[in-house]
C-alpha cells in the first residue's frame, strides 16, 4: 500500500464512520468525499477534459453538500495519467472505464445504507449510464449527458438505453450542444428516465448574460432537483 492511502476495507469502515476530504484509495486512484448522507450517496465521475477538481464539479458537490447529498467523485486512471506527467491524453475505449467504474461501484457499495447511486458529468454520466444498463443500480445521475457528439446530431449514444431499469435524472442545458432540449425531446427514452432543463445552460451550464441568470444559479437549481429527485426515489 503507498503511503498515505486506504485499503479498499480501510475505505468501507472510514466511510461509514463519516469520512469526509481527500483520500487515496491503493491500487484504484484518489477520492473526494464531500457531505454527509442524509439523502443519498452519489458515486461521481468526471468528464473526459477535466477531473474531479473541475470548478464545475467543486460548486456542484459543495451545494448537494447543503442539501443532504454526499458525492464520492473519482478520477479516472488516464486522468491520474495526465497529472502525473502533465500532459494532455484522451481517454481510453469507454468498455474499459466502465470496468474502472465498476471496481469502484464494488467498493463504495459496500458501505452502510442509504444505496450508492451512479452518474457523473458527461463522459462520466456515459459510463455510469452504460454501467448502470449491464450490472443495473440503484439511480442514476446525469449531467450534461452526451447524447451525440457536437455538430453530429445523428450519432446518438442511446442504444444501451432501453436496458435502464434504476431511477434515471438527467440534468441538460437548453443550448447543450451534446443534445439541445429541441434535440433531446424528441428522442424515445425509456419511462424511468427524467429531463429536468437548465433555461440557457450550455454543457457547463453557463447561461448566456442577456438570460439574467449565472451558472451558479443553474447549479443551485440543479442541486435541489437531484435532492428532490434521489428522496423522492427512496
Amino acid at each position: 500500500m503507498k503511503e498515505g492511502s486506504l485499503t479498499a476495507d480501510e475505505l468501507v469502515t472510514c466511510l461509514d464512520s463519516g469520512l469526509s476530504g481527500h483520500v487515496r484509495v491503493a491500487d484504484v486512484g484518489p477520492l473526494e468525499v464531500c457531505g454527509e448522507p442524509r439523502i443519498g450517496r452519489w458515486l461521481m465521475a468526471h468528464g473526459a477534459g477535466a477531473g474531479s477538481d473541475s470548478a464545475f464539479l467543486v460548486a456542484l458537490r459543495e451545494r448537494l453538500a447543503e442539501e443532504g447529498v454526499q458525492t464520492l467523485a473519482i478520477e479516472f486512471e488516464y486522468m491520474q495519467r495526465m497529472r502525473r506527467e502533465n500532459r494532455r491524453r484522451p481517454p481510453p475505449r469507454v468498455d474499459m472505464l466502465v470496468d474502472e467504474l465498476s471496481r469502484w461501484c464494488d467498493i463504495v457499495s459496500r458501505t452502510g445504507a442509504p444505496p450508492v447511486w451512479l452518474g457523473g458529468k458527461s463522459m462520466g454520466g456515459r459510463v455510469a449510464s452504460l454501467l448502470a444498463a449491464r450490472d443495473g443500480a440503484p439511480g442514476l445521475i446525469l449531467c450534461g449527458y452526451p447524447f451525440h457528439p457536437p455538430g453530429k446530431p445523428e450519432r446518438t449514444r442511446l442504444d444501451h438505453w432501453p436496458d435502464l431499469r434504476c431511477p434515471t435524472l438527467v440534468l441538460q442545458g437548453t443550448r447543450d450542444p451534446f443534445g439541445r432540449r429541441d434535440e433531446v425531446e424528441r428522442y424515445a427514452l425509456p419511462t424511468v428516465a427524467h429531463m429536468h432543463y437548465l433555461e440557457d445552460g450550455e454543457h457547463d451550464w453557463k447561461p448566456r448574460k442577456a438570460s439574467g441568470r449565472s451558472q451558479s444559479d443553474l447549479i443551485d437549481e440543479a442541486a435541489g432537483r437531484i435532492a428532490a429527485f434521489m428522496s423522492a426515489s427512496r
